[in-house]
């Protein structure tokens, strides 16, 4: 009877949901509090305008949370998804008119002649379900492999889609214009190419294609007072990149790079060269930084500006304050707290919330102290 009542004590610790922390940082101190544990991998975030929030699972779900509740079944009718190495079901964004229109789109790596890549559907929610599923982007070509997918998906004030494609693991495609991989795509919101791509009139180009030379992209976000596009990318080993992503700009990958290979060797010609972008900040050694969300909320004042990075290997979120373009300081939060930090974005409420990239991962809410 002794042994039953320490192992129902036991398990009831294990069960328990975590309690909220305190944590001081240089201009802010904060609460961290968890919303939802239990997650299988969480990729991606997104808020419904009455308050639910959307989260990805990498093995290929899509949850519902409401209430601070997680809803025990997955939503319904997703297109097929590959879950294979890196991929999976990814990024999960909302139209900006989907108060009216009610269009979410997915990113996910897919299956089809060659092998995989990553793809891209829309659909609508309703009763628990996706309906009016339809494909409106695949990269092409498909390759074998489960290595470097990208995927965020932003949207900007006219309502162009961007989505952030990774190399999938083969360096020289990142410098071909006629492979969708290693590159940002740009598209009106049902999957047609816009007249003004940087690529669209060139012969043997693929004219999705927005920038090129970029290696793995895992964060993208749009500033709301600026329009700009901030985005990153993984290095090799070191190396990890903060781009201002510009229409028909070269990032350089695998030409150049702050990095080097796994087995210690050089890449490319340097760190530099003419005619390609560089970083407006780089980490060595690598953070392997995932989710990226430009704060402009109301909850956190002097953040204001600020770029905050999830990172995975470190297991951080990194605040990078920025003086217009340029990174002037670099402050490291949570450092082993909670995980491996694969999504950051900010709430609808002004909170920045975060995914933590795990089986039994969790959403967790920094909320301001005082």
């Amino acid at each position: 009877m002794r042994g039953l009542l320490v192992l129902a004590l036991l398990g009831a610790c294990l069960t328990a949901p975590a309690m909220a922390r305190e944590f001081q940082s240089e201009q802010h101190d904060f609460r961290l509090t968890p919303v939802v544990e239990g997650l299988d991998y969480p990729w991606g975030l997104a808020f419904l305008p009455d308050g639910r929030m959307l989260v990805t699972e990498r093995p290929g779900r899509l949850r519902l949370v409401e209430d601070g509740q997680l809803h025990p079944e997955p939503v319904a009718g997703l297109p097929e998804i590959a879950a294979e190495g890196q991929g999976g079901l990814l990024d999960v964004a909302l139209h900006p008119d989907y108060a009216d229109n009610g269009w979410l789109y997915l990113s996910y790596s897919g299956r089809g002649e060659g092998g995989l890549s990553t793809e891209v559907s829309r659909a609508r929610l309703s009763d628990h379900r996706l309906s009016d599923v339809e494909t409106l982007f695949v990269a092409l070509p498909k390759s074998s492999g489960g290595r470097h997918f990208g995927s965020r998906l932003a949207f900007d004030d006219a309502g162009y889609l961007y989505i952030t494609l990774g190399d999938r693991g083969n360096r020289p495609v990142a410098q071909d214009l006629a492979d969708h991989n290693g590159s940002v795509i740009r598209l009106h919101d049902d999957g047609r190419v816009p007249a003004d791509n940087p690529f669209v009139d060139q012969p043997n180009t693929r004219p999705e294609i927005y920038t090129y030379g970029n290696r793995n992209m895992q964060g993208a976000s749009f500033d709301a007072a600026t329009g700009r596009l901030w985005a990153h990318e993984h290095g090799p080993r070191g190396g990890d990149e903060l781009n201002l992503v510009q229409a028909g700009h070269n990032y350089g990958w695998p030409m150049v790079t702050h990095g080097i290979s796994y087995g210690g060797m050089p890449i490319g010609e340097g760190e530099t060269m003419p005619g390609v972008t560089d970083p407006v900040y780089y980490w060595d050694p690598s953070i392997a930084p995932s989710g990226l969300t430009v704060y402009r909320g109301d909850a956190f004042p002097a953040w204001q500006g600020d770029i905050f990075v999830g990172a995975l290997k470190f297991q951080l979120l990194a605040r990078l304050e920025m003086d217009g373009e340029r990174v002037v300081a670099e402050e490291r939060l949570l450092e082993n707290q909670i995980g491996r930090i694969r999504d950051v974005v900010e709430g609808p409420d002004g909170y920045l919330y975060l995914l933590t990239d795990q089986r039994g991962g969790g959403i967790y809410r920094l909320e301001p102290l005082g």
